[in-house]
């Protein structure tokens, strides 16, 4: 294979994609004959060459050969093209992997040097990081469609292409070749689908293999390299969340007994985790006291390891990490509730807390670097020490969440039960906020365990009585943060404090004080707007000011899908970036701190795209080291699956909110000139998308028929319903299906609709759009955005979707106004940022989308017309196997799409 630095990264893709296109071929050949193979190569080649092409020639023939499948063959083919998408994925995944540590701005070591040109030090840097925050946090939100067998045999693929560009000699060249082979010939054999749907501890699952698979082992070692980088010692200021097992809004499956299976789980994680690298330490700290010095404390955690070994007399190292091996072992079974793997001959006390654990791991550390200097200041035990202050015995910090409709039900309940209050709901605001704070003011408790409450109330106080048992048991990192969707008002917070209070995790008096957090959810467009003012009557409050007195901190988490869904993709985008500046305001008038969390999906429409141009272009000051963002869907395999990829994803993020809180901000400040502009362009876009989606009499009708939401809802790919409310409308479907759907029918429309009509309807110069694209990271970020969605929808397909609608005249009307929408932005787009194609500017992802279209197109097309005999009432199996295959391969080909 030619030398990597002569080639460009497009042609590194073709090359891995050319060797395991090829092996696929092979094994499809071996495995399932020449004739079924030379089907699949005919439709290959012919949409490649329309791809390359055009033609209405060569259309009529992909159409000709798509038509010719009989059932079996379609289902095979769409097998087939969704096993070489994930391919696909292996390549591309591979070849990102190989530019790890490449001088890109967006590692630590790009954002320090550009940084050290704006004459901030790494003595600054590293002093900003000690009050730091940034947690991606991994959610269970379904769009994520590969089985997890799905995701283990594309990292021994990976693995063993690898292993073949390594190989040496011939002869281990034909052996890895043999052992690639192998790989994919079981991934060809692996099926796609799940057989049966997703359970939240099935979710609990794959949220814990990504800390099993990459996160123990690789925030460490991040850890160790950034202290090299700065030379300064670092907090722990990278943590991993987690909602998995906590998220309740909207999902009746998420109760007390999931949360404890939750913590049982990720808590094994973390502590086998750690046994093993203890053993492993044990094994290699071999020092004898007879050639070696040691400190008073590691002889006395020594003595006290109940090791009487005389093999071991002169090897306190060895004894002291044995007592730390029976302690945790012994800790084990109580946190998991389950023997451990390899428990050890010592009789030891189990560990109170994780604290512990590190203080002795810190005693045998502190030892080895005072009698053997700094070389034992890198390496495995650091590196364990590390992970113990990540993850503790709680592995990941749980968030809890719920809708505020459900606490208001739970405490006017509550309430009435009690003989407070007869009918809460009937209040007013200031009524309700006025004996709420009546309630926290003293300590009788609303709840009887002697009275009789609905359903619901029982499972909300179900849950939040566990909370407390597990933050008792796993450590008070184990939950922090109670996050209150479609917060409206000041009393959608206080109602979490009072439930907070029935299981002892609020503490009323003289000094109030609180375990769990309350943190608002503001969503929609109109909550965004009034976000500033509910947030300033919230903090006013002197029980609010108290509990805030210690850490002066306030976080408040911030929603793009919901708003996109509720006003168009430019519209949530800009309100987002007001509705941050203006928080950032309130909190500061208050003395406060604010740490924002971004609830981000994988799709452009749900705020999805480079999560590094993200942060650098988030309004000035509000960063400042501080960050939460949600991982969602397929996004979170992508990123963390592999380790390497871990590595880089998790270096990313942190080199974005380093150069975001640091650099200076004179385009933040062209910003705020031209925030008038963007103020006309997002009323503009509202307007034309909510005209389409909430105002078109049959819209709802047009969307049903014209997208697969029907046959994605039927897919195994996650425990949450699609829709809030069992009615049939925009406003109660859930934005994840919303944006799903639309990406399978390849329209796209929540990632760009409304920003063409904007622009021509704003009046604003060319000149002075051009100029705010070049100077401005979050216009030039939004744009990029919107190209990237654009790029990847495809309008031809997208009317054949719209042929599923039987109403010809409604589909006629709704799609023309959607294809002439496209048209206006891509042209609005294009003048903006001087191209004449899209993504000519980004060559890379150009190729990439190249490679795949081929292969996606007749999954669409195929996809089609399965849907087509469902819905006309075909009951074969086959046929939902055929649709639900096509959904999984274009998810794959398109990444992003949830």
């Amino acid at each position: 294979m030619p030398d990597r630095a002569a080639k460009s990264p497009p042609s590194e893709l073709r090359a891995r994609v050319r060797v395991l296109g090829r092996v696929l071929g092979d094994v499809i050949k071996s495995q399932d004959g020449q004739t079924l193979f030379d089907r699949i190569e005919d439709i290959r080649k012919t949409s490649v060459a329309f791809h390359r092409e055009g033609g209405a020639a060569n259309a009529a023939l992909l159409e000709e050969r798509l038509r010719s499948l009989d059932l079996h063959e379609t289902v095979r083919f769409a097998h087939s093209f969704a096993c070489f998408l994930q391919i696909t994925n292996i390549a591309e995944d591979y070849v990102q992997r190989r530019k790890a540590g490449d001088p890109r701005v967006d590692t630590l070591a790009g954002s320090l040097a550009a940084l050290a040109e704006e004459g901030v030090s790494t003595a600054q840097v590293a002093k900003m990081l000690q009050t730091a925050f940034i947690a991606p946090v991994i959610t269970a939100h379904p769009t994520e469609v590969r089985r997890k067998s799905v995701l283990d045999r594309t990292r021994a693929i990976t693995e063993a292409l690898s292993a073949l560009e390594q190989a040496s000699s011939e002869s281990a060249r034909h052996e890895r070749e043999i052992e690639l082979l192998r790989e994919v010939a079981i991934f060809w054999r692996t099926r796609l689908l799940r057989g049966v749907r997703l359970g939240v501890i099935d979710e609990i699952e794959t949220a814990v293999s990504y800390f099993e698979r990459s996160f123990l082992a690789e925030l460490p070692r991040l850890y160790g390299r950034w202290t090299r980088q700065l030379e300064a010692q670092l907090p722990s200021f990278l943590r991993i969340g987690s909602w998995v097992g906590g998220d309740r809004d909207g999902n009746p499956f998420v109760t007390d007994a999931v949360q404890r299976q939750a913590f049982a789980r990720q808590s094994q994680a973390a502590l086998l985790n750690y046994l093993e690298r203890i053993h492993a330490l044990g094994a290699e700290l071999s020092l004898s006291s007879t050639l070696a010095q040691v400190t008073p404390a590691l002889q006395a955690l020594a003595d006290a390891s109940g090791d009487t070994s005389p093999q071991r007399g002169d090897e306190p190292y060895r004894r002291a990490l044995r007592g730390v091996y029976a302690r945790l072992a012994a800790t084990y079974p109580i946190l998991t509730g389950e023997a451990p793997p390899r428990p050890s001959p010592l009789s030891a006390q189990p560990y109170a807390n994780a604290q512990a654990l590190k203080a002795d791991l810190q005693t045998i550390l502190d030892s080895l670097i005072a009698n053997h200097g700094d070389t034992f200041a890198i390496g495995p035990l650091p590196e364990l020490i590390r992970a113990v202050d990540c993850f503790g015995f709680h592995l990941a910090t749980l968030d809890l969440r719920q809708n505020s409709a459900v606490h208001a039900r739970t405490v006017a309940e509550l309430m009435a039960v009690a003989g407070v209050c007869p009918d809460y709901q009937a209040l007013d605001e200031d009524a309700r906020r006025a004996l709420l704070l009546s309630e926290l003011g003293h300590g009788r408790l609303l709840y009887s365990p002697f009275a009789e409450y609905s359903e619901e109330t029982n499972r909300e106080y179900a849950v939040l009585a566990q909370a407390a048992r597990s933050r008792q048991q796993y450590g008070r990192q184990a939950i922090v943060a109670y996050i209150v969707s479609n917060t409206t008002s000041v009393s959608d917070l206080l109602e979490v404090y009072v439930l907070l209070k029935e299981v002892g995790l609020f503490h009323p008096g003289e000094s109030p004080r609180t375990e769990v957090f309350a943190e608002p959810l503001f969503e929609t467009i109109g909550d965004l707007r009034a976000a500033p003012d509910t947030m300033r009557e919230y903090l006013s409050l002197p029980l609010i000011k108290s509990l805030l007195a210690e850490g002066r901190l306030q976080e408040v988490m911030i929603g793009y899908s919901d708003s996109n869904k509720d006003g168009s993709y430019l519209t949530s985008t800009w309100e987002l970036h007001q509705a941050s500046r203006a928080l950032l305001a309130t909190t500061e008038a208050m003395g406060l701190r604010l740490q924002l969390f971004h609830g981000r999906g994988g799709t452009v429409g749900r705020g999805g795209g480079s999560s590094y141009e993200a942060l650098l272009a988030q309004p000035e000051g509000t960063v400042r080291g501080r960050i939460r963002i949600t991982e969602q869907g397929e996004v979170v395999a992508n990123k963390y699956a592999d380790p390497q990829l871990a590595d880089q994803s998790l270096e990313t993020i942190t080199a974005g909110v380093v150069l975001a809180s640091l650099r200076k901000a004179s385009s933040e400040r062209l910003g705020e000139k031209h925030a008038p502009v963007l103020d006309k362009l997002s009323q503009a876009s509202m307007e034309a998308y909510r005209s389409l989606v909430y105002e078109t009499p049959g819209f709802v009708d047009y969307f049903y028929a014209a997208t697969p939401l029907t046959e994605i809802v039927d897919l195994n790919i996650g425990s949450r319903p699609a829709s809030r409310q069992p009615t049939r409308s925009i406003e109660g479907l859930r934005a994840i299906p919303w944006v799903f759907s639309w990406s399978q029918s390849r329209t796209m429309l929540p990632g760009w609709y409304g920003f063409g009509s904007a622009i021509e309807a704003s009046g604003v110069s060319l000149t002075e759009l051009n100029e705010l694209h070049e100077a401005w990271p979050f216009f030039a970020t939004t744009l990029a955005n919107m190209e990237m969605v654009l790029a990847k929808s495809d309008m031809l397909i997208a009317r054949r979707y719209a042929g599923l609608v039987e109403d010809k005249a409604l589909a006629q009307t709704i799609f023309g106004r959607i294809e002439a929408e496209w048209s206006k932005t891509a042209e609005a787009l294009l003048s903006i940022s001087g191209q004449t194609a899209l993504l000519d500017r980004h060559p890379d992802l150009a190729e990439a989308l190249r490679t795949r279209l081929p292969y996606i197109d007749p999954l669409n097309h195929l996809q089609i017309e399965l849907i087509r005999r469902r819905r006309a009432g075909d009951s074969d199996e086959a046929v939902r196997e055929g649709i639900h295959l096509t959904i999984n391969g274009v998810a794959a080909g398109l990444r992003n799409s949830g």
